[in-house]
């Protein structure tokens, strides 16, 4: 999540909004968050209630476990979902295919 913030400047070149979502409540979000040392550039979501609706829209619920799996959207202007990146829990990507899809669909 550091990455994201160090290379917002990059998000905004290309007009892209990061946002970070999960299952998790907002107190929790809030202890994540000051764990990193803050995060300012970009919201993180609670999909908390009904638990896991936005991942179950995305295909990305774990039934099994009642957690999400690690993933990266990104979604053009017309909504249509132009990448995803579904990966291990613990394993963070390098963001320059993120950006390459954002330099693509510019």
């Amino acid at each position: 999540m550091p990455s994201y913030e160090a290379e917002h400047a990059d998000f905004e070149r290309y007009d892209a909004e990061v946002f970070g979502i999960s299952v998790d409540s907002i107190p929790s979000h809030v202890a994540f968050a000051k764990s990193l040392g803050g995060i300012n550039s970009y919201p993180l979501l609670a999909d908390f209630h009904p638990k896991g609706h936005v991942a179950k829209l995305y295909g990305v619920w774990m039934d099994d476990k009642g957690i999400n799996e690690r993933a990266i959207f990104v979604i053009d202007k017309q909504g249509k979902v132009a990448y995803i990146d579904v990966h291990d829990i613990g394993e963070q990507p390098e963001n320059a295919q993120i950006i390459e899809t954002l330099r693509e669909l510019a």
